[in-house]
């Protein structure tokens, strides 16, 4: 362990130097046993704990750490964290200068610990006006691959990535949507670590490598969202997806009725897939094992159970076309005015960006931008060269989002009517009409709105939560 020998500020007015940093944490080692390594830019606080015996926590034990005072230390941060429960490993990332970087992982020895960890500690006063926040550490194994020749087969797909990258476990491919016998134009590799995929992702970087002569799109997968145990044991909706366009919600009921009479609810179809719910969580699990890799109407059906969407979720969706096996009565918009969700179509707010945080008010504005000097230099670019997190809209995103599918944009037809008390109120209708086809030919809201840009952004929402 090593610590530069400067002085920092407690927090408190008082000024500790760097011998008393090192004083504090040798004792924090002395009385826990825990060892303490510093390499590459981070502080490893054990990993593994004294007398640990067997192989690392597993995934969902990790929690990452937000918003540290940049002078507390190890000595302060971990007995706040033992709290929920006993710390495997905890990660404190350091600058040069002998400060901590605002933020830290923290790996406990069980799933509960961690979720305890969150519930107790997102939000502390870890000092005076200092509140730290801590949500669950995702170490994501998964990459989206985009621009992938369309007829090309998992298998070809899976020898391909197994070639060029090292620690391939899996692929996962999707048919597309009007025609079963061809892929979605992307994939998502899957590898045996964190380390893997990132190592992959570093050699596939987009412009400087080609797969089957294409020039390809790389990016973390968007990790599925965790349930709890508890949670999905309540669960008695099945997501169904691969069905042909053409199928009808009467048709899929038919289906899943056929092993047990009666037991459907409803079923809510969406393009290409549909949630089935049940009256019984035991008829729902029983209808998974049988349906599940079942033919309806010439294509064989994946069926799994639906993931409740958590209530602070958010209503980002994977713009890469894959939609998560979510309940779809549980989609909703964070409402700014009371920090609930609302259903869709609430137009009093919509100032929501596509990662669940409303758009910023006037001062966030201004803390996010940057002084332009003269003689900075500009490269023209094009914004689908971008990230989807550089826009904050959902017409942007439906704009991405379709030049990412190599689909032609959006169109965007503009109707209205009079309410009432003899406001115009607006909606769009938008067609894509590289998708358009009969039984999917447009996308419109249920909802109307008095404002131009709301009409049109309510719109763009309702068309992506649907592709």
């Amino acid at each position: 362990m090593h610590e530069e020998n400067t002085d920092v500020t407690n927090g408190c007015g008082k000024v500790r130097s760097g011998t008393q940093n090192e004083a504090a944490l040798l004792a924090l080692m002395e009385k826990t046993g825990y060892s303490m390594v510093q390499e590459n830019g981070q502080r490893k606080f054990g990993g593994p704990p004294p007398g640990w015996e067997g192989p690392p926590p597993p995934r969902g034990c990790e929690v990452f750490v937000g918003k540290i005072p940049r002078d507390m230390y190890e000595d302060e941060l971990v007995p706040v964290f033992e709290r929920a429960g006993k710390i495997y490993e905890f990660r404190l990332m350091m600058e040069f200068s002998g400060e901590n970087r605002g933020y830290a992982f923290v790996m406990y020895t069980t799933k509960e610990e961690a979720q305890l960890a969150i519930r107790i500690l997102n939000n502390y006063e870890i000092r005076p006006g200092k509140f730290i926040g801590v949500c669950v550490s995702l170490d994501n194994c998964r990459l989206f691959i985009g621009a992938i020749p369309k007829e090309k087969k998992k298998e070809e797909i899976l020898d391909e990535m197994k070639k060029v990258t090292e620690g391939v476990v899996d692929v996962i491919v999707y048919p597309n949507a009007t025609d079963k016998t061809k892929n979605r134009g992307f994939a998502f590799v899957e590898y045996e670590s964190h380390r893997a995929a990132a190592m992959a992702r570093r050699r596939l970087i987009p412009g400087t490598f080609q797969l089957w002569g294409h020039t390809i799109q790389v990016d973390w997968a968007d990790p599925e969202k965790e349930v709890d145990e508890e949670t999905m044991q309540r669960v008695k909706v099945l997501y169904v997806r691969n069905l042909m366009i053409s199928t009808t919600e009467d048709t899929i009921k038919a289906e899943f009725n056929k092993f047990k009479p009666g037991v459907v609810e409803r079923v809510k179809k969406l393009r290409d897939y549909a949630f089935v719910h049940f009256f019984n969580r035991e008829d729902a699990v029983a209808a998974m094992s049988v349906m599940n890799g079942k033919c309806i109407d010439g294509a064989s059906i994946e069926v799994t159970l639906a993931k409740p969407v958590n209530k602070e979720s958010t209503w980002r969706q994977h713009l890469n076309g894959q939609i998560s096996p979510s309940s779809e009565s549980l989609l909703g918009f964070p409402n700014k005015e009371d920090g609930h969700q609302k259903s869709l179509g609430k137009t009093s707010n919509l100032s929501i960006r596509p990662n669940g945080q409303h758009s910023p008010n006037l001062s966030e504005i201004e803390r996010c931008t940057y002084p332009f000097f003269p003689g900075t230099k500009l490269t023209p670019i094009s914004m689908y060269s971008l990230k989807s997190s550089h826009f904050s809209s959902a017409v942007m995103h439906l704009d991405y989002y379709c030049n990412k599918n190599n689909w032609a944009p959006p169109e965007y037809y503009l109707y209205s009517t009079t309410s009432q008390d003899g406001k115009i109120l607006l909606v769009y209708k938008i067609i894509i009409p590289t998708i358009a086809n009969g039984s999917q030919s447009y996308f419109m809201p249920d909802k109307l709105c008095t404002t131009l840009e709301d009409a049109k952004e309510l719109a763009a929402q309702f068309t992506l939560l649907h592709l």
